[in-house]
């Protein structure tokens, strides 16, 4: 049976959770569409995090990645449009790092467009009641980064690959009271709908 790589990132800038890696594993083994899921949870390290996702996607050649990862603020599930070559770390990432105002790649494009079906998988969540919005780009933290070297890595391949944001969990917001946010269990259930939608 062919696999699904969905991933999501270890806890970060204080935080003692996060969402992305805990939705993505309440997904891991399961058959969507006859494949089957399997999550893993990435540093928050700029370069390991991709690195990391490379050697497994080497090992397993996935029918299909999704990576994942937390924004601040946010009220939906917002697939990104697009990752950038570039990075502008407002906090260091978890090893220290805190690249300002780098090209990620030398002679690599300024940006790559998620080969997955965002307005679809936008319009799915829509019709199961999930609050949902595309994205024009992942930012410039190590999730953009992630995002860019999977898009660089992929570029010449038929392989599917994109990025989704995911707000706190409501499970979790008691550290940050007023924090927009939505049930775990439904960000697991945008994920399943994205893999659904990216498969069709």
């Amino acid at each position: 049976m062919s696999e699904i790589l969905l991933t999501g990132f270890e806890p970060f800038g204080g935080d003692p959770r996060n969402p992305s890696s805990e939705a993505c594993s309440m997904l891991d083994g399961e058959v969507v569409a006859g494949h089957r899921v399997r999550a893993l949870c990435l540093p928050t390290a700029f370069k390991v995090a991709a690195l990391k996702l490379l050697r497994q996607m080497a090992r397993q050649r996935p029918a299909l990645v999704i990576a994942t990862g937390l924004a601040v603020g946010r009220a939906e599930i917002t697939p990104e449009r697009f990752a950038l070559n570039f990075a502008d770390a407002r906090i260091p990432d978890n090893r220290g790092r805190q690249p300002r105002a780098k090209v990620l790649v030398r002679g690599a494009p300024l940006a790559y467009a998620s080969t997955l079906p965002v307005d679809r998988i936008v319009a799915r969540l829509h019709a199961a009641g999930i609050p949902a919005t595309p994205s024009l780009s992942a930012g410039a933290f190590v999730c953009n980064e992630l995002f860019f070297r999977l898009r660089h890595a992929t570029e010449t391949t038929s392989l599917r690959v994109g990025f989704i944001h995911v707000p706190y969990a409501s499970e979790h917001v008691v550290v940050r009271p007023g924090t927009p946010s939505l049930p775990l269990a439904m960000i697991a259930q945008a994920l399943r709908l994205a893999v659904q939608t990216s498969l069709e």
